[in-house]
């Protein structure tokens, strides 16, 4: 966390800073290396997980970039078309080379809002209030991390594959900060924690599992990974609600539950990496594996949710 964090500040100062203050002299230059700084900062935004800095900060990189596009002009008012050295045209091939690489990644991330072509279910948003933030979701790697578990080569995601189009989320204040501190220790210090999780649709509880203790941050219980937990049985598919804090379960295995009914609290046992609700859905998995079965899309409310994606909820239920 501690790198991504540093990379979404430190690499998008550079780009625009370098825009600013050392570009090109050249016309053909300066326009690769802004074009290829837009193109950069767009697949950061996209690809970033705005926990810290918040969600906002790819705008404030925006107008900084139109500030220093401006700025860059005024210093170096470029009066040749071309470099007039290979140093130049082996930067303008190099500014090139990580533009198109950005450009891929940027692109490929935009496909990952659509949901994958398995049928998807439609479920009710199982959080009430304002501010939450997508931190995983979307049918791309890209954006959403739990994708990886559908690679076969690897024999340890067997057991967890049913959670490929997981949707992990958390709740921000209104300034865009999920928690006090960076990256504080202690699960009470993030705003979502203790948040009442509610029941996304009509069921049996297949499994209700609590008793994991919430960890410290960034430990993770690697063994027991889906920590405190339930599997709601909704007709055809299941649904996984993870990471409860403990002792927060007010369901059992066989009760049936209606939407919107409330069943557990957010936390942070297993292997959560910070306090947050996981969530998705899949086709029954065995009994030894639970949470193999067949990988659903989900949409919340007609909504297919993706990383960055922002979502406020009515705090009553009818």
């Amino acid at each position: 966390m501690t790198i991504l964090i540093l990379i979404q500040i430190l690499l998008p100062l550079v780009l625009i800073g370098w825009l600013a203050f050392w570009p090109p002299q050249n016309l053909i230059g300066m326009g690769v290396q802004a074009l290829v700084t837009a193109i950069a900062l767009v697949a950061i935004a996209r690809l970033g997980i705005w926990v810290f800095p918040p969600w906002w900060t790819p705008y404030l990189y925006g107008v900084l970039f139109v500030l220093a596009l401006g700025l860059g002009f005024l210093r170096q008012q470029p009066k040749r078309r071309m470099p007039l050295s290979w140093p130049g045209w082996l930067m303008i091939v190099g500014f090139v080379a990580f533009g198109v690489y950005a450009g891929n990644e940027a692109a490929r991330s935009w496909t990952g809002q659509f949901p994958a072509a398995a049928t998807a279910v439609d479920l009710s948003f199982p959080l009430q209030g304002n501010n939450f933030l997508i931190v995983n979701g979307g049918s791309n790697s890209r954006i959403n991390a739990h994708l990886k578990t559908l690679d076969e080569s690897v024999p340890r995601f067997l057991a967890y594959r049913g959670q490929s189009y997981g949707t992990d989320i958390i709740q921000v204040n209104g300034w865009g900060l999920r928690s006090r501190g960076i990256v504080p220790k202690y699960p009470a210090a993030y705003l979502i924690y203790g948040a009442t999780v509610f029941a996304p649709c009509a069921g049996q509880v297949v499994q209700a599992i609590d008793g994991f203790p919430d960890m410290t941050i960034p430990e993770a219980d690697l063994i027991n990974r889906a920590g405190n937990h339930v599997i709601l049985r909704c007709g055809a598919f299941e649904v996984i609600l993870a990471h409860f804090r403990p002792q927060s379960l007010l369901v059992q295995s066989d009760m049936t539950v209606a939407v919107g009914d409330a069943i557990a609290e957010v936390g942070n046992s297993g292997a959560s990496g910070e306090p947050h609700l996981h969530i998705h859905a899949q086709r029954p998995g065995s009994l030894a594996m639970p949470l193999s079965g067949d990988p659903l899309p989900v949409r919340f409310s007609g909504r297919f949710l993706t990383r960055s994606d922002r979502v406020t909820t009515p705090t009553s239920r009818d």
